[in-house]
């Protein structure tokens, strides 16, 4: 059964203010301009905005991926900026199996400092064998041989790690101590050695029993195992004796129970710096949400009981009754249970009857049409996360080439007079915030047409509920459709350009302000089809006179024409016309190697712009810059990670043309699983796609993974297996979906069987429900019979889990390279998979 589970983990992370942090030694009262970082380990994956000149900052940023590996440490460091370099002001590290401590709740960290040498990563793989040795009086005298065998996930230094390990036996009664040292392994992270080393002990004498002879009772004795980066511009005294670099880690292991004869060969965990101690000085503090999860996924039959209990929701009446219903109402956030729903339904083809099933029960208990589907509720999360899985293509196309020139241009547009900065003119500003917002506002209202085709089905259920429900209201189609469009999509993605993935940099005050006024225009834009004018219901004043230069009938009627043309009956039932036009799916800079096109040209690696669109994946020196290399979706053969011993280089992948490869490096794990992602998502639309691969470089005449001299030689090695999808924006991994969810009713179990009670209660005591202080339960008799399946589905599959977590802790050999001494995760395995 273990081989046919899947281990997925993800992480969300809210980064919310930090508060008291050090003033400047030279003025106490003067701020200072912060930034704040994640890193998995010691490798960044996610970094916010600056705030400038503030000792308690506001962040408010997120962070959400997939976790592609596995990781002993998740940091957050607090960075002060500055032009020349970023200094560290204090850092939250917590353990990986103690994250189910803070899960999904927001809690104030304290901040401590950011020594190098508690900053510890990386394993050692030692042998360790006691026997006698002959010495030159030819009297027995006990010996000890270490080999130091390999390293891995060893710490990356300057840019560079260039290891070696040094080997000390320490005699704590005596305060003796040898040392020995192996040669440095140049340019590796994980360093084969292979190196033995031998220290000859003291004999006890001659009456001692060799066989029973044991070194803890003789001298006490400890091996300590350190290693190095080799640096010449650096030395440190370690152990007495001078030896150059920085230092990566270190490993004690005592030399008891270890008697004649016998070996020890195990992994270990490498740890701080022996004499660190922690500074107890206050740094201040930092907010933060974090939600980890470890999900271990079962093969598909495991899922299928609450799968279709889940997917009846569509028919189930009344449908607060429903499955997916009632997990909507017991989780605390309504979010976490929105995207695995809204995933299985649109997976299975029934998102949109249970879309207008929801519609429907919600506009029931609504009386003013102008109040629908504004609060956080089941269906308006549903849709947030339709939106931003199948509409960014869209919303790139509208809104990016804007937000690009708002942050490329860097012009003022602070139209609040309390705010205009000496020497800035209002009328100026006012002139460069109406053109942005006029180029976002045309740009929308012009791509109805590539509306995708499922969102225009379930605009068309809400509108079609809607009218039903209030006949009398002429505005109501509009105004259902434009707050989910406008005010949670459009405008939310302008105000936040990095969590939908408009930009991937950071931005100043001064761009996020003109981010934030566009935004706030753009929504008064959207709320033209109920109000008679833009300035109807303004909280700011300072907005009136933006909105009174512009022609309301004209932009009410070119709304109102967008809003029918994504929500229309015939888009609903008929696929896109547009195919032609080109939609950037992902851009960033990553390093390349050259692909030797040129005869005598050298296959260096260098730093490139790259864009992925529907039809073409190219890069090129800068964004503005012309393509210096352009392949056709169809030329892309396979996508496949690419063997770290090619180039002794981290993150890298490979995409296969016809005619060779192109090796390409991101800067972190996180980034290598989203290129990946989507780049196999493309791959996998392809008709002639290859069906094996070479997983290492052809370098010096052969290729390193299977020897073979030519070139043009098949691949050794099968493709990544993928589903084929026609919209390469939708692959759903149904299973892990489920597992989402039962996670989710496993977590609020107490809730769920509190309103079984409920329903029992109000069933026996329907003539005095105002005695009893229970939630509203539309009909008893349904939600009763829903949770008793869905408690029956959540305790069987949780069963199967504990019979794996079982399993797995009995088959895990501790010291083995997947659970090392010194590394406690594998001690809450069963913890750690119920997070």
């Amino acid at each position: 059964m273990a081989s046919e589970v899947r281990e997925e983990e993800s992480l969300r992370v809210k980064i919310g203010e930090a508060k008291n942090l050090p003033p400047h030694t030279v003025s106490i009262n003067a701020g200072r301009n912060t930034l704040c970082t994640i890193k998995l380990d010691r490798e960044e994956i996610f970094r916010t905005q600056i705030v400038e000149k503030d000792l308690n900052p506001f962040y408010g940023e997120e962070f959400s991926g997939e976790i592609p590996h596995k990781f002993r440490y998740l940091s957050f460091y607090i960075y002060e900026a500055s032009q020349k370099s970023n200094k560290v002001l204090g850092k939250v590290s917590l353990r990986r199996q103690e994250l189910y401590k803070y899960h999904g709740k927001d809690h104030w960290f304290p901040l401590f400092p950011a020594d190098a040498d508690s900053e510890v990563l990386g394993k050692v793989h030692l042998e360790i064998k006691f026997d006698e040795f002959l010495c030159t009086d030819s009297e027995p005298t006990q010996g000890l041989s270490i080999r130091v065998v390999e390293c891995g996930d060893l710490t990356v230094v300057n840019g560079a790690c260039n290891p070696y390990a040094v080997v000390t036996l320490n005699y704590k009664s005596k305060h003796k101590q040898e040392i020995k040292r192996t040669n440095v392994r140049k340019k590796t992270i994980c360093p084969h050695f292979d190196e033995t080393f031998f220290f000859l002990l003291e004999n006890r004498g001659q009456n001692h029993d060799r066989n029973n002879y044991n070194i803890e009772h003789a001298f006490k004795a400890y091996i300590s195992v350190s290693l190095w980066h080799d640096d010449s511009l650096v030395s440190r005294e370690v152990l007495g004796g001078m030896f150059p670099g920085s230092f990566l880690g270190e490993v004690k292991i005592p030399l008891q129970n270890l008697t004649s004869g016998t070996s020890h060969k195990a992994w270990y965990c490498l740890g701080s710096r022996e004499g660190w101690k922690q500074s107890n000085q206050d740094l201040g503090a930092l907010r933060l949400k974090i939600s980890y999860t470890s999900e271990h996924v079962f093969k598909s039959e495991y899922y299928n009981d609450l799968r279709e209990l889940l997917l009846q929701s569509v028919n189930t009446e009344p449908v607060s009754s429903s499955a997916a219903a009632i997990l909507g109402d017991v989780v605390e956030s309504r979010q976490d249970a929105a995207q695995p729903i809204m995933r299985i339904f649109l997976h299975h083809k029934k998102l949109v009857p249970f879309v207008r099933a929801l519609a429907r029960a919600e506009i029931k208990l609504t009386s003013d049409p102008n109040t629908v589907f504004r609060g956080n509720t089941l269906i308006t999360k549903v849709i947030d996360e339709l939106m931003k899985l199948v509409g960014l293509p869209c919303l790139h196309e509208a809104i990016k080439a804007t937000v690009d020139e708002i942050c490329t241009e860097h012009l003022s547009c602070e139209i609040d007079p309390a705010r205009v900065k000496d020497g800035e003119n209002l009328s100026d500003n006012m002139k460069n915030l109406k053109r942005y917002v006029e180029q976002v506002f045309q740009s929308i209202v012009h791509s109805g047409l590539m509306c995708p085709t499922i969102l225009c089905e379930v605009f068309f259920a809400l509108k079609e509920a809607a009218q039903e429900y209030f006949p009398d209201s002429p505005l109501v189609r509009y105004q259902v459709v434009s707050g989910f469009i406008f005010l949670r999509f459009f405008a939310p993605a302008i105000l936040g350009p990095r969590l939908f993935d408009l930009r991937t940099d950071t931005q100043d005050m001064c761009v996020n302000r003109t981010l934030t006024l566009v935004s706030k225009a753009l929504q008064g834009l959207g709320n033209l089809v109920s109000s008679k004018s833009l300035s109807f219901g303004l909280k700011e004043e300072y907005m009136v006179p933006l909105f009174k230069s512009f022609n309301d009938a004209e932009h009410i009627d070119g709304i109102r024409m967008y809003l029918d043309m994504i929500s229309s009956a015939a888009r609903a039932n008929t696929k896109s016309i547009i195919i032609e036009v080109p939609i950037i799916l992902k851009e960033g800079f990553l390093i390349k190697r050259a692909q030797g096109r040129k005869k005598f040209g050298m296959k260096n690696f260098k730093r490139r712009y790259f864009c992925l669109t529907n039809q073409h994946f190219f890069y090129s020196k800068s964004r503005d810059d012309p393509p210096l290399c352009v392949i056709s979706i169809e030329d892309i053969l396979a996508v496949e990670t690419l063997q770290e011993e090619s180039f002794k280089m981290k993150y890298m992948f490979q995409v296969v043309q016809p005619q060779r490869a192109l090796y390409i490096q991101a800067t972190n794990c996180v980034e290598e699983k989203e290129w990946l992602d989507i780049l196999m998502k493309v791959c996998h639309t392809n008709r002639n796609r290859l069906k094996v691969f070479h997983p290492a470089a052809f370098i010096n005449g052969h290729w390193l993974c299977c020897k073979v001299p030519d070139q043009a030689s098949p691949g050794c090695t099968p493709v990544t297996g993928g589903l084929s999808v026609t919209d390469i924006q939708v692959n759903i991994d149904s299973d892990r979906e489920v597992e989402r969810i039962h996670s989710l009713y496993l977590s609020y179990m107490e809730k769920l069987e509190a309103m079984q009670d409920a329903c029992a209660s109000q069933e026996v005591y329907m003539g005095l429900p105002e005695t009893i202080h229970q939630p509203y339960i539309e009909d008893t008799q349904s939600c009763f019979k829903t949770l008793n399946q869905v408690l029956t589905c959540v305790i069987s599959l949780e069963q199967e889990h504990m019979q794996y977590c079982k399993l797995k802790q009995r088959n895990t050999v501790i010291g083995s390279i997947d659970a090392p001494i010194g590394d406690e995760s594998y001690t809450q395995f069963p913890g750690n998979t119920r997070l």
